[in-house]
């Protein structure tokens, strides 16, 4: 991938690339009704736990797109920080839009820049201690819906899906 012309390998297992081609269907042409069922309670409890993030973001006076930021610094594997590019990946965003939104919670005094360790031209993106308290705070709700919602939101197993 290239960001402001520098060429970035390290990031090349990110790419946002989805599994299939968008525009082809696996092998069977036409779906069962099952399936269309299968899809659309998918669909329908990922939609209700994201209304219930955005609703509970908000009420903390800070957008899903900010919660979402926080989140995925502070679990990002291994290291308690994650690159502009690294975020920009998670929150599958371009470039460009994630510097906008890291420079509006810096704004904000809930993260940080910070110069690249081992790439002097990464920028390295840190929650501050206002920043952690938010991130923490919210993502305890998100847990506590989630083990609420247990048995009713669940991915469709293939069998679902290419059944009958």
């Amino acid at each position: 991938m290239v960001y402001h012309g520098v060429i970035e390998k390290q990031y090349a297992i990110f790419a946002a690339k989805p599994r299939t081609d968008p525009t082809r269907t696996m092998t069977k042409s036409a779906l069962t009704k099952k399936e269309f069922e299968t899809l659309s309670r998918f669909r329908y409890q990922l939609r209700r736990f994201l209304r219930f993030s955005e609703q509970a973001t908000r009420a903390h006076g800070i957008t899903p797109l900010q919660y979402l930021l926080l989140l995925h610094i502070k679990g990002y594997p291994d290291r308690e920080w994650a690159t502009v590019g690294e975020l920009a990946e998670k929150l599958q965003s371009h470039h460009h839009g994630a510097v906008a939104l890291v420079t509006r919670c810096e704004a904000l005094g809930w993260v940080r820049r910070q110069q690249g360790r081992s790439d002097r031209r990464e920028v390295e993106v840190h929650l501050t201690s206002e920043g952690g308290k938010i991130v923490e705070s919210l993502a305890r709700l998100h847990r506590d819906e989630l083990v609420s919602l247990e048995g009713a939101f669940r991915v469709p197993q293939v069998r679902d899906l290419m059944g009958d």
